[in-house]
Formats: C-alpha cells, sequence, structure tokens
C-alpha cells in the first residue's frame, strides 16, 4: 500500500518534547557513518600497519568498539537490516540490484523513528534501497537529503555521466522554499557528503539531530586524487588497493573535520556518534591480484578468511565505534559479544528514549547494558548472515548461523571462532550436536523470515506523487545491469520490472537508451512494449532518439517489459523506460 504522504511531511507536523527539550533534558543527537565497502582489516586500529587512518584510530580508542560485530555480505542488505533493526531478507532486500534491493513501503526506518520524535534528520550519500516514490530517503523519514542513485556513483540510477567528481547528485529539502530536484556539487564525492553534512548539523545544532553519512567510498571504482593513492603505492601498495586505501584516508580525513566541528559548537558531549562499514574489504585483502612489479604489500585481513560477499567472517564482520563523551557509555573497551547491524536501531531507541510511530518486530535487540558494562551478564545469541543475490531466496544459500562460539557454514561446515578465528578447520564430524543444534534454528529461524518471499516490491505508476516515473535497468528482474558503463556497451540483456498502477487512465511510456534528457540514438528497428494486457509493437524510424507507446492502463499490480531489436535480429530491452500518467479513467 502506497504512503499517502512522505514519513518526512508527516515528521514536520509534529512537535514532540523531544525537539522542545534543551540543555540537559536535550535528548542526545546521533550521527551515523557507514562506509561502503571498507573491512574489519582496513584500519590502523586493527592491526593495519600500512593504512593511515589517524581519525578514526582515535575515535575508536575514543569509544565502546563492537569487536565481533555482523553485517550482510554486501550491501543493500545491511542498510536496509541497519535502518529498520530487522532481518535484510524480510524487508523485501536481499540483493543489490534486479529490483531485489527495494525496501518495502510498510517498514518503519531509523529516519522515521527519530522523525517522529522531533529530530532534524539528514541523509547524505548513498541510500540504495530505491530511487523511486515510496522508497527514497526523502519518503522515509528523511527531512534533508543529498545522495546519489543505485547502489554507486556511475550506477544505472545515477545522474548520467557521474564520475566521483564535481558530480550532479539529487537534493532534498522538506523547507517550504528548500531545494529539491537535481544539484551540481562541486569536489569529490565523499567531501561533498561530510560537506553537506557539516552544513546539516551547523542548520540544526539548536534542536536534536540525526544525521546519517553513507559514504559510497571506497566502493569500486577506485577513484580518488593522486595525492592519496600515491603514497602508498611509493610504499608498495598495488594500484587498485592504493587508491582503495587514498579512499579510506580521504574519509579519514572528512571524519576527523566533522569531529572537530562538533568540539568546536560544543556538541560533542551530548552527541551519539556511530562509526561502521556495511561488509567486508573489497580490495583491502587482494592476495594474488593486483600485481604490480614494485608492489610487496599483499593487504591485510585481521586474520580472517574471505572478503565481500562470502559467508565466512571476512565477508561480514566489520568495525562497529560508538561514542557518546556525555554517556554512562564504558569508553576505551571492548564488547567482545555477539552482535549485528539490526541491533542499532533498537539500541539507539534505547540510549535516545524514542517511541516508534508505530509497533515495530525487531530482530534486534538494545546493546545499551554492554555499552555500559562490557561484563555485563548478556543471554547467549544465535545469529544469521546469508548472501542470497537471487530472484528468489534459497535455504542455505552462502548462509552462516553464528554463536559466539561457533560458525556454522550452509549447514554443512561447523568453525570454532573462539581457536581457529581464520575458519580453516571444519569440526562439524567432531561436533554433531552443535551441527544439529544450529541446523534447527536456522529451520525455524527461514520458515519465520520467508513468509513474504514470494512477494514484489513494486514500483507505482501515475501515483499522484510521482505522475511521471523513470524506470531504468537496475532495477529489471532476471538480467539486471548495474553499470552505465555496460549501458554504453550496448549489454545484450532484458529483465522485467515489478510495478503497480495506481491510478487507472491514459499512459506514455517512452522507451530509451539513455535517460530523458540525454541524446542518444536506437540502434533498433523494432520495439515492443508489453504490460498487463497490453502488447503492442511498432517500426522505429532511422536516427529516432526514442520510441513512444500510449495507452489505457488499469489499476494494481502488473509487470513492464520492453523489446528492441536491431537489423540483425539480436534483442534486448530498453535501459530507460518513462512512464507518465496522462489522465485518469473517467
Amino acid at each position: 500500500m502506497l504512503r499517502l504522504l512522505g514519513s518526512a511531511l508527516i515528521a514536520l507536523a509534529m512537535v514532540s518534547a523531544a525537539a522542545l527539550a534543551s540543555g540537559a533534558d536535550r535528548p542526545p543527537n546521533v550521527v551515523l557513518i557507514i562506509t561502503d565497502d571498507q573491512g574489519y582489516g582496513d584500519l590502523g586500529v586493527h592491526g593495519n600497519t600500512m593504512i593511515q587512518t589517524p581519525h578514526l584510530d582515535r575515535l575508536a580508542k575514543q569509544s565502546v568498539r563492537l569487536t565481533n560485530f555482523h553485517c550482510d555480505p554486501t550491501c543493500a542488505e545491511t542498510r536496509s537490516a541497519l535502518m529498520t533493526g530487522r532481518y535484510s531478507c524480510r524487508t523485501g532486500v536481499w540483493h543489490t540490484i534486479a529490483g531485489r534491493s527495494i525496501m518495502r513501503n510498510d517498514e518503519v526506518t531509523m529516519g522515521d523513528v527519530f522523525a517522529h520524535n522531533g529530530y532534524a534528520t539528514g541523509q547524505f550519500g548513498k541510500w540504495h534501497l530505491g530511487d523511486h516514490y515510496p522508497y527514497r530517503p526523502e519518503d522515509r523519514g528523511f527531512q534533508e537529503v543529498l545522495r546519489h542513485g543505485g547502489g554507486g556513483v556511475g550506477q544505472v540510477p545515477d545522474h548520467w555521466g557521474n564520475d566521483y567528481f564535481d558530480d550532479t547528485c539529487q537534493r532534498f529539502s522538506s523547507a517550504p522554499n528548500g531545494k529539491r530536484g537535481p544539484s551540481h556539487e562541486p569536489g569529490y564525492c565523499t567531501d561533498v557528503w561530510f560537506r553537506a553534512a557539516t552544513q546539516f548539523i551547523d542548520d540544526h545544532r539548536e534542536q536534536p539531530f540525526f544525521c546519517y553519512i553513507a559514504a559510497n567510498a571506497p566502493h569500486d571504482p577506485y577513484y580518488v586524487d593522486e595525492k592519496y593513492s600515491r603514497p602508498y603505492i611509493e610504499r608498495g601498495v598495488p594500484p587498485a588497493m592504493a587508491r582503495f586505501y587514498g579512499m579510506i584516508t580521504n574519509i579519514d580525513e572528512n571524519v576527523g573535520r566533522l569531529l572537530m566541528r562538533l568540539d568546536e559548537w560544543k556538541l560533542a558531549d551530548n552527541t551519539i556518534v556511530i562509526f561502521m562499514t556495511d561488509n567486508g574489504t573489497s580490495a583491502g585483502a587482494a592476495v594474488g591480484r593486483d600485481a604490480a612489479p614494485n608492489a610487496t604489500w599483499r593487504g591485510f585481513a585481521a586474520g580472517m578468511r574471505a572478503q565481500k560477499g562470502s559467508q565466512y567472517d571476512g565477508g561480514h564482520r566489520v568495525p562497529c565505534f560508538i561514542r557518546w563523551p556525555g554517556g554512562k557509555l564504558a569508553h576505551g573497551s571492548e564488547v567482545a559479544e555477539l552482535a549485528a547491524h539490526f541491533d542499532l536501531l533498537p539500541t539507539l531507541k534505547d540510549l535516545c528514549a524514542l517511541k516508534s510511530p508505530r509497533d515495530i518486530q525487531h530482530d534486534g535487540t538494545s546493546l545499551r547494558a554492554l555499552l555500559a558494562d562490557p561484563n555485563a551478564n548478556w543471554k547467549e545469541r544465535t545469529l544469521v548472515v546469508h548472501s542470497q543475490r537471487m530472484e528468489h531466496p534459497q535455504p542455505w544459500h552462502k548462509t552462516a548461523v553464528m554463536t559466539n562460539r561457533w560458525r556454522l557454514v550452509d549447514g554443512k561446515e561447523l568453525y570454532d571462532i573462539t581457536v581457529d578465528p581464520a575458519q580453516k578447520r571444519n569440526v562439524a564430524a567432531e561436533h554433531a550436536e552443535v551441527v544439529q543444534t544450529l541446523t534447527k534454528f536456522y529451520d525455524e529461524w527461514w520458515r519465520d523470515v520467508s513468509q513474504r518471499f514470494d512477494e514484489y516490491v513494486r514500483i507505482p505508476l501515475g501515483a499522484e506523487q510521482a505522475p511521471s516515473v523513470e524506470l531504468n535497468c537496475h532495477d529489471w528482474h532476471t538480467d539486471a545491469i548495474a553499470f552505465q558503463v555496460w549501458v554504453k556497451n550496448n549489454r545484450l540483456a532484458n529483465g522485467w520490472w515489478a510495478v503497480e498502477v495506481a491510478t487507472p487512465g491514459k499512459y506514455r511510456i517512452t522507451l530509451r537508451d539513455r535517460p530523458s534528457g540525454v541524446q542518444h540514438p536506437l540502434t533498433a528497428v523494432k520495439a515492443a512494449l508489453a504490460i498487463g494486457d497490453v502488447n503492442s509493437m511498432q517500426e522505429v524510424p532511422a536516427n529516432s532518439h526514442e520510441v513512444v507507446f500510449e495507452t489505457e492502463l488499469p489499476v494494481g499490480p502488473t509487470k513492464l517489459e520492453t523489446t528492441l531489436t536491431d537489423a540483425a535480429g539480436k534483442s534486448r530491452g530498453a535501459y530507460f523506460v518513462t512512464v507518465e500518467r496522462l489522465s485518469a479513467a473517467r
């Protein structure tokens, strides 16, 4: 069911005690920083002797450090669990593309919760949970937004031609005269996100604020100014890893500047700062590849097996630092208990005394007791991480069932993580009873979380809040295309969009090979459209930049698919399709 109003607009009409509080009674501010593809070993404080991260190292030492903290093995999944306090697969997210990175509309997000309690809310950088109404951050509780599209700069939903430097981003402000729409932002992407976040904090420092900074760095492509990568290359780091490290050093500088501003504004004591990453490293432990004649450094995996995308610990055990100088936290200590991304929303609700706009059944739990005393009495937990990355999830696909001691991988391999953190010795045969117990837990967990796996998260067409929608091949089901460079290379692929016609009536559907506003001739000689009961085909005139269909559409869920066929008989989908409601049915 579509939201009639974005949660951000609802929040503006609300006044809570938190928004009116001041001084000692004022609830804490929250700054949540998450980076993309930076692993546990990509920090100096965790033993990496090559990378330069002095500000993050200092933050870690000032914080409570969760040393057994886990997330999903890839990015959209982690973000959905972080935002909702629930297993990502519950929210409809189990992939980074193919329509499975869009989070269900009936989920309550962290932005919704903070806005409901009178906080100013801002999101800066990567969202990756839907680019269309009502799935965007501005629809999910965030009142100030500056973001790129899709899962990274240069992916298909992003502004065409973005390359990390001087990009065009999407701005949204719920203020009466606030800017909404494309915005050219000079500078390097990470600098842009932190600059906007710092301005947001400055603008709202007289009231409680929640600032969510989600850097797309150090996700590939590994673009960064040479002043950051060159010192690593000179010290024997392979070129791609040197650029990856350089991107992290740039992040580190931005974190340092932000923390300094919090000190200058005398906000640090009453601001909870959280730093985490979204999955294991993508390029910080690339042993055996990216060879270079002068490369002597082969990366640092912090003693863990595998990296991003894996069900082994190197794919999902990540840093998490929580600092609140004015709060009763055990700063400078380590928490070794098993914890995960979906614990952070329940924890922040507890620390900030937040009420939810409606009841939420969290999978996570508040870590407040452990943050105050790492040795607090704590109930043993069993958690699951998995990497599905397919149309319909399958049991035991790239799965780890975790306790403080054990890791059951794919239902077959068992590792005692307390003595074998590198997960080299499978002890399943020696501990059959443990395998049986963890398997039983998983089977019950699967029955619970899989209840809505047959549903599609649908993009609305013709909604009053978005009467014109531009679809793109990033959200194709089946053969999705993630990156703009794939589009430029005319990749032969096709898929269909899961959509829902919100208003019956007449629609114009325009097929293109580039986003609207970018002129590019079609190579096709025939074009076909299939949506619901409509199946239509037409010839494509030479040198056409687009093909237009007009049709009546009834209300309801359906699929939309296009086909472009060239003179040689090769076919693929239209990479971009604009659907406009022309008139409502009478």
